[in-house]
């Protein structure tokens, strides 16, 4: 063959190749997969600092065994960074056992990482939820106080599942709670503690119907969407609902479920969050689900799939799949 028509063919096959993905590494798969990584992680809290996106998962063990955090990171929501222990029981003294349900904030160039521990029955126990800070994302964490934030049952309410969300006017709220009920309280600015509402009530009940644990709030287009885990997080059953309302205070009138077990993919689908990368479209689920055919109580994998919307703004059920989502940087 002449160097000429060789030249013309392998032009011909250049123009005709699939251009590459911003941001991606030669041979980088183009969509994420679930789970999104290995490993037994449940209770995942989805985050976006700067041009990357944040897991801060539970590891998924015998309560005595989970006394450490670990984290994820990536660029595009398909390759993931393991980040190992960024927070344990070393760094929080009054914690022992049972650390879980982290959730992540930044604020004044600080990080901070609220979470459950001890897994407390009672106002007699120590133990509750805490928070710990860190210059970066990563870590190391130390405790922010030397003493949980939340140490009592307030509204009956066990002091687990926290939530931090931001408002628009920049007051930063803790919505958490298990056994049933909810609660939402407004954060002291240095998170050191919580100020009263202009009623003088420190903890407010939001609990919607069928409400059990694992809340989280987001805002779209001047609605709050508020959501929670309902049914047992060891069962097939467990899934999330959700509410929308015009305030953060509710009232939060139950809607219906938008995750739940489909019987050819996977059980156990609960305990979520929420990514949408800014000045986009696209809105994620990250949450964590059990394989099929297991029924060992801590087997537990985060996966992403995507959430939408439909043409009123209600959230349509969510499916679960194997391939996950698709690669998208953040701008």
């Amino acid at each position: 063959m002449e160097l000429k028509t060789l030249l013309v063919i392998l032009s011909l096959v250049a123009l005709s190749a699939p251009a590459a993905t911003p941001g991606a590494e030669a041979g980088a798969p183009a969509r994420a997969g679930n789970p999104v990584f290995p490993g037994w992680y449940a209770d995942p809290e989805g985050v976006i600092f700067g041009k990357e996106y944040w897991i801060y998962p539970t590891y998924s063990a015998p309560y005595d065994q989970q006394v450490f955090l670990d984290a994820f990171s990536s660029p595009d929501l398909v390759t993931w960074t393991k980040h190992n222990r960024i927070l344990d029981t070393n760094a929080i003294r009054w914690a022992r056992r049972a650390m879980w349900a982290p959730a992540a904030i930044e604020k004044g160039g600080r990080y901070f990482l609220f979470f459950s521990a001890n897994d407390i029955q009672n106002d007699r126990q120590p133990g509750g939820i805490g928070v710990a800070v860190a210059d970066r994302p990563s870590g190391p964490f130390k405790d922010h106080l030397g003493r949980p934030l939340i140490d009592r049952f307030h509204n009956g309410a066990q002091p687990i599942d926290q939530f931090v969300f931001q408002d628009r006017d920049g007051q930063h709220y803790m919505i958490y709670g298990g056994w049933r009920h909810c609660n939402i309280a407004r954060l002291r600015g240095d998170f050191t503690g919580f100020e009263p509402f202009p009623d003088g009530v420190t903890f407010k009940e939001i609990t919607p119907q069928g409400y059990v644990e694992g809340p989280f709030l987001f805002l779209k287009d001047g609605k709050y969407y508020f959501m929670w885990s309902e049914g047992g997080w060891t069962g097939p059953n467990y899934s999330v609902a959700y509410a929308i309302a015009d305030s953060p205070l509710g009232p939060f009138q139950r809607i219906g479920k938008v995750l739940q077990q489909d019987p050819k993919v996977a059980t156990g689908a609960g305990h979520h969050s929420v990514l949408h990368p800014p000045g986009s479209d696209s809105w994620f689920m990250v949450y964590h689900r059990r394989p099929l055919g297991d029924r060992e109580g801590n087997h537990r994998v985060t996966c992403i799939d995507r959430m939408e919307f439909d043409a009123q703004g209600r959230i349509r059920p969510v499916t679960l799949t194997f391939e996950g989502v698709a690669r998208q940087p953040l701008p």
